[in-house]
């Protein structure tokens, strides 16, 4: 029993890191659209990705080849290539592709630290969505659901609800997200959680070329000027952050997932008033107190 809290909280503590990275890249994505468009941003920031993950990928054979530490590692039978890997990087990818085209307009048209928290709205979505393929949810994960709708509520909503347009872009981008997580949550036990992630970003890339060069027409001068955003965006919250969902959400209820890492609309938040100016009230404080609860009252086991 102990070693399985300590593996929770180890997954726990992954995710977290990986809402810190994902909440700070709110910031490089506004920045990066000052330069060049959407399906630019989204091309390179994957083929970066992808990128990145190539030495892991490397590594990780010639480990696993020599047999671990000493030789005497646990085999590892999760899938390394075939069938289902690659036909759950193509779904994975296709579904973080279209997601991230609509996070990407609907940052265009609202603020920073409203995106983070309309897109968090997955943490509603997820267990949902759970419910039409069999998942059973404990009475106290509605409850810290519950919790941390009122939370995003508080955070995004300055008066009456009414979505905009870059806020019903956001709430779309959020339901693909939820989508995408659950794939992820299908295929991470049956296939290598590295080499799905390069798939998938390699599947959002080509998509996002193919739109890129239907609809826009990037310079080399552009995407220079947005190098920084880029090069945060493609190798830490792409290469690294979601390599890390994979591996964060190995054993762990999707729900539990997706309320940790909707923490990274806290993330963007703080981010955006630090690096953008864009300060928050003491409603929006509540609110980050509240989602900041439901995420602690769902580690309890009751």
């Amino acid at each position: 029993m102990k070693r399985e809290k300590l593996f929770q909280l180890r997954q726990s503590l992954i995710l977290l890191l990986t809402a810190i990275i994902w909440g700070v890249a709110f910031v490089a994505q506004s920045v990066g659209m000052e330069y060049v468009g959407p399906y630019t941003f989204i091309a390179v920031r994957f083929s970066l990705g992808a990128l990145t993950l190539l030495p892991v990928i490397l590594l990780q054979g010639r480990y696993t080849a020599g047999g671990g530490v000493n030789g005497d590692s646990q085999p590892d039978t999760r899938a390394k290539s075939g069938p289902g890997l690659w036909m759950g990087g193509i779904l994975c990818g296709t579904a973080l592709m279209i997601a991230s085209s609509l996070q990407q307009f609907g940052i265009m048209k609202t603020t920073v630290g409203k995106a983070g928290f309309i897109t968090a709205m997955y943490i509603i979505i997820v267990p949902i969505l759970g419910i039409f393929i069999g998942k059973r949810i404990r009475p106290l994960i509605w409850l810290c659901v519950l919790i941390a709708a009122v939370g995003l509520y508080l955070l995004s909503m300055s008066g009456s609800f009414v979505l905009q347009t870059g806020d019903g872009l956001c709430l779309a981008c959020a339901f693909v997200f939820a989508v995408q997580i659950m794939l992820i949550d299908h295929f991470v036990d049956e296939v290598d959680g590295v080499r799905l992630s390069a798939i998938q970003f390699l599947t959002a890339s080509v998509l996002g070329t193919v739109m890129m060069l239907l609809f826009e027409h990037p310079s080399w001068r552009a995407l220079y000027e947005a190098r920084v955003s880029l090069l945060y965006t493609g190798i830490m919250s792409s290469g690294v952050a979601y390599t890390l969902q994979i591996i964060g959400q190995r054993g762990l209820n999707p729900t539990i997932a997706s309320l940790i890492m909707s923490l990274e609309s806290v993330i963007a938040a703080v981010a955006g008033f630090i690096f953008l100016h864009q300060a928050f009230t003491s409603r929006e404080l509540i609110g980050c107190i509240l989602m900041a609860a439901a995420i602690v009252l769902a580690q309890l086991q009751i």
